[in-house]
Order: structure tokens, then C-alpha cells, then sequence
């Protein structure tokens, strides 16, 4: 075996990698089938936008499921298994599922930046074919990405520590191929969707707090306005946790394309490794914590080898975890005269 494919760790700290990355996978499976089986349930009241929501955990589950055994395998063995053919597929579905859930973030908070600032009218105009075209496009973008080191654009290879793989960051120190690549790919793929993120959510933060501006100067603050808030408080969670847990790893990765892939102790590269791919399981805690309804669908998913408790009827709340990504669309628009007409009327 090529002295690149096996562990540089300590044998203790192989075990406990495998450990923590089981863990996850059990975590993102769980959660995110949790998440696409409630979606299942109530599909057809889904609105168009929340597809999105459903591919974002499609992605994640894929993740879990087509990597992490075999990381978790190699960790154990001290040693990767399956030579190039194995590293290279296994680079190429990180960077497929990961591309691909960055750029569904990205849709996400431009979707919801749309719908926030938009007439009711307008909004109704992102039908599901509109969604399916998009998240069409999502996966191609990111199979385009991820095929293009297969030919001859940048390179796939093994981490340093030994036991996982990736795009073989280190072999860009000296090719002018291999640094387009990367300042392509980090441009197209990392920058632009991040600060496209950040921008929507900036200005549907704003809009938010404008409209409770309003609401409270007349000493009156609806549900409407509250929920309007924790959606948005949801979503930017959702994002930042990718975000900064993939952060420390793209840092390492760069400062590996400058320097000696020695310069690093290979425990240093480990962890921002494992905390990368910690990000595939968050999700659905968010959802967790943030939706009541939720909370009941999991206790119903419970029941379901057995016995069925019905906590609800047909009516599913707006803060089913992927509905609540896109309710309360209207309410940051309500003004304070609107709120003035629905006092008067609620007193009669």
C-alpha cells in the first residue's frame, strides 16, 4: 500500500475519528429521513420553494451515506481502503454533496429574500416547475465541479492525515492548472454563494425589523410578526452552521496549497476534517428546537411499528419544519394601519 494511504494519526485517535464520524452519519440519516418523512406526509400541501428544504437533506443524507463508511472503515484499519479508485470516488461525492448544499443555501436565502420582499402576487409566480428547474440545475452545477479534476482540470487525492480524501489541495503549490482551479472553484463555488447568503439575509433582517418597528409603535405585536422572525432566525442558523463548520477546513486546505503539506501536524488537519463533515446532521436539531410541530411529527414517526398517536388533524401548523422556511411570507408587509382596521374589527 502507497505510504500516502496510510494513517499518520495515532491508532487511539483513528478509533476515536471513526467513532465521532459513525456517530454523525447516524445523526444525518436519522434526522434528515425525519425531516424528508414528514415532507412525505404532508406533500401535498408543500409549496413550491420548500423543495428546497427536501434537497438540502437529500444532499445530506447522500453524504452520510455514500462517504462516511468508508471513512469510517479506513479510520478503523489504520489504513485507506481501496487505493486510488476508492480515494477517487469518495473525493468526488464530498465535493458533488457539498457543492451541492452550498448552492441550495444559496437558493434558499434568495428565494426567501424574493418572497419576503414581494407582493403576495408576485411570490405565487415561483411555482414547483420553477423550483425543479433550479434544483435541476443545482445538481448539474455541482456534477460539473466535481467531474472536472476526472479531466484533467485540478486533482483528487488524499488528506494528509491518510485516511480520507479530497481534492488534493498540495498539488496545486506549483501548477498554474491546479491554482485556476482552486481560485475558480472557491470564487464560484464558496465566495459568491456565501456573500449571496449573507446579503439576503442581511436584507430580509432589515425588513423584519422594520415591519416590528411599525407593529410596536402601536403597542400591539402579532403572532404573525413573531413567526415572521423566528423563520428568519431559523434560516440564518441553517446557513451559518454550514458555513462556519466548513470555514476551519477550507482555511487548513488553503494554507496547505502555499505550504509544505508537512507544515501541518496531521491532527490539525483531522479535526477541521471531521468538524466539515459534522455539518451534514445539524439541520434537523435546528428544525427540532425551533418547531413544535416537529417535535410531534417525530413522536408520531415513533409510534408508527406500533401504535399511532394523532396529535393533529389535517391542519398541519406552519411551523412544520419545512413549511416554516416560507410561511409567513405576507406578514412583514402588514402595516400599522393594517394592524389599526384588525383591532377594530376584533372588537366587535
Amino acid at each position: 500500500m502507497e505510504e500516502q494511504y496510510i494513517s499518520k494519526l495515532h491508532p487511539v485517535v483513528d478509533y476515536g475519528a471513526g467513532v465521532f464520524l459513525l456517530i454523525i452519519a447516524i445523526l444525518t440519516i436519522l434526522g434528515n429521513s425525519a425531516v424528508l418523512a414528514t415532507a412525505v406526509r404532508r406533500s401535498s400541501l408543500l409549496k413550491s420553494p420548500e423543495l428546497l428544504t427536501v434537497n438540502l437533506a437529500v444532499a445530506d443524507i447522500g453524504m452520510a451515506i455514500s462517504m462516511y463508511p468508508l471513512a469510517i472503515a479506513s479510520a478503523w484499519n489504520h489504513a485507506w481502503l481501496g487505493g486510488d479508485a476508492s480515494c477517487i470516488y469518495y473525493a468526488l461525492m464530498g465535493f458533488l454533496f457539498g457543492v451541492c448544499s452550498m448552492m441550495t443555501l444559496c437558493a434558499m436565502a434568495v428565494i426567501r429574500f424574493l418572497i419576503t420582499n414581494s407582493s403576495k402576487s408576485n411570490s405565487n409566480k415561483i411555482t414547483k416547475t420553477t423550483v425543479c428547474i433550479l434544483i435541476t440545475f443545482i445538481w448539474l452545477y455541482s456534477l460539473l465541479w466535481a467531474i472536472l479534476p476526472l479531466i484533467g482540470w485540478g486533482y483528487y487525492g488524499p488528506e494528509p492525515f491518510g485516511i480520507s480524501c479530497t481534492i488534493a489541495w498540495s498539488k496545486f503549490h506549483n501548477s498554474s492548472n491546479g491554482f485556476s482551479f482552486i481560485l475558480s472553484m472557491f470564487l464560484l463555488c464558496t465566495v459568491l454563494p456565501a456573500l449571496t447568503i449573507v446579503a439576503c439575509y442581511l436584507g430580509i433582517a432589515w425588513k423584519v425589523h422594520k415591519a416590528y418597528q411599525e407593529i410596536q409603535n402601536i403597542d400591539r405585536i402579532p403572532n404573525a410578526a413573531k413567526l415572521e422572525k423566528k423563520l428568519t432566525l431559523m434560516a440564518v442558523l441553517i446557513s451559518v452552521g454550514f458555513l462556519s463548520s466548513w470555514t476551519p477546513y477550507a482555511a487548513t486546505s488553503f494554507w496547505s496549497i502555499f505550504n509544505s503539506s508537512n507544515s501541518l501536524q496531521p491532527i490539525v488537519t483531522l479535526l477541521p476534517c471531521l468538524f466539515a463533515k459534522s455539518s451534514t446532521a445539524y439541520n434537523p436539531f435546528i428544525y427540532y428546537i425551533f418547531s413544535k410541530t416537529f417535535r410531534r411529527e417525530i413522536k408520531q414517526l415513533q409510534c408508527c411499528c406500533g401504535w399511532q398517536v394523532h396529535f393533529f388533524g389535517a391542519d398541519n401548523s406552519a411551523e412544520n419544519p419545512v413549511s416554516m422556511m416560507w410561511s409567513g411570507r405576507d406578514n412583514v408587509r402588514l402595516s400599522a394601519a393594517d394592524k389599526v382596521e384588525n383591532q377594530g374589527a376584533s372588537t366587535h
